[in-house]
């Protein structure tokens, strides 16, 4: 199989790409990507002899592009997506750009070369929040809430992902799928950004009194979820995934690798509160009852696992260390401004 994967170099699709290459070793993947700030091209150093693996430079939203890969492709696994939050309110256009526009320029030229089976990757984000002290969650049958530019970037993108299996007959399946962690993720967000902080000994920054939940899903797991929904999910269906029933509090989480790290709870620094800052949490009966999948890791087990990573690969994370901790220093003065 010929698949295209876009924002391969990204976080969830850099896994993905290697965790596919390892279980599909003769498969042929095309790793579409633009190379912002969150992309890391080290990180395929080791497959430059792999002739199963193909980078490409470029924008999604590039059609010129687009009818020069496609012919061919079987598969589209389509990551490409502006996904912080913090960013998303200080620059919403450029989540607009790339998360709605670029995905409808990608499913128009899927539809275009002969309507290319496709698989987008979505947030839990998309339905909004869930008040503190719920034991609600969301499932597929949530109704869409989003709360940050960010999440209703995504929102757009899964409607027109819908509309193009409806109208055109386009064969899709969506994932919106809760926060991952592991290795590769770029150190602006939670759970490396504490990590690195705490390799640097630097105190780890919690937003407002650390109340708001989330559940955490390996990231190796969100690659096999994806897997499964591709191999045996139904055509125009959406699967919800989550990680091990373990909602956590974000001072919990913070709590929780201080320990693993050998650190004082003294580090933790209360900072003002994320505008519309949202709770998470994911009921994923649907894809373990109907596909047989199910999270494979704790949290305890996968953030062991991803310490050690950031560990042993400074050299990875720490130039986009420093970019991540300058673009926090512009956001709190922003808000100071704002206030």
């Amino acid at each position: 199989m010929k698949i295209l994967v876009t924002g391969g170099l990204g976080f969830i699709g850099t896994n993905f790409i290697h965790y596919w290459l390892e279980t599909h070793p003769t498969d042929q993947i095309t790793n579409l990507d633009k190379v912002t700030y969150a992309a890391n091209p080290t990180n395929f150093d080791d497959y430059v002899d792999n002739h199963n693996y193909k980078f490409v430079k470029g924008d999604i939203n590039d059609v010129a592009l687009l009818d020069q890969i496609l012919p061919g492709i079987d598969l589209i696994v389509h990551f490409a997506a502006e996904t912080h939050v913090d960013r998303s309110i200080d620059d919403p256009m450029a989540f607009v750009k790339t998360n709605v526009l670029g995905t409808y320029t990608l499913l128009n030229s899927a539809k275009k070369h002969g309507n290319i089976r496709f698989h987008h990757i979505s947030t839990d984000e998309v339905f909004g929040s869930i008040p503190l002290g719920s034991t609600a969650q969301f499932s597929e049958t949530s109704p869409y809430d989003p709360s940050s530019p960010y999440s209703a970037t995504k929102a757009s993108s899964d409607h027109f992902v819908r509309a193009f299996g409806k109208t055109f007959g386009l064969p899709i399946t969506i994932s919106n799928c809760s926060n991952n962690y592991g290795p590769y993720a770029n150190p602006e967000k939670l759970v490396p950004r504490m990590i690195t902080n705490l390799i640097d000994g630097q105190k780890i920054p919690v937003y407002g009194q650390g109340a708001n939940f989330r559940d955490w899903l390996y990231v190796t797991d969100h690659c096999r979820a994806i897997d499964t929904i591709i191999s045996h999910g139904i055509i125009g269906e959406t699967y919800c995934i989550g990680g091990l029933k373990e909602t956590s509090r974000n001072i919990d989480l913070v709590k929780k690798v201080i320990k693993l790290m050998g650190k004082s709870e003294d580090v933790i620094e209360y900072v003002a509160d994320r505008p519309a800052h949202d709770n998470y949490a994911v009921n994923w009966d649907k894809i373990s009852t109907d596909l047989g999948w199910k999270p494979l890791e704790t949290l305890e087990s996968g953030l062991k696992k991803t310490i050690d990573w950031y560990v042993s690969h400074e050299s990875w994370w720490r130039d986009s260390k420093a970019e991540a901790e300058a673009f926090y220093i512009k956001l709190n003065n922003y808000k100071n401004l704002n206030k």
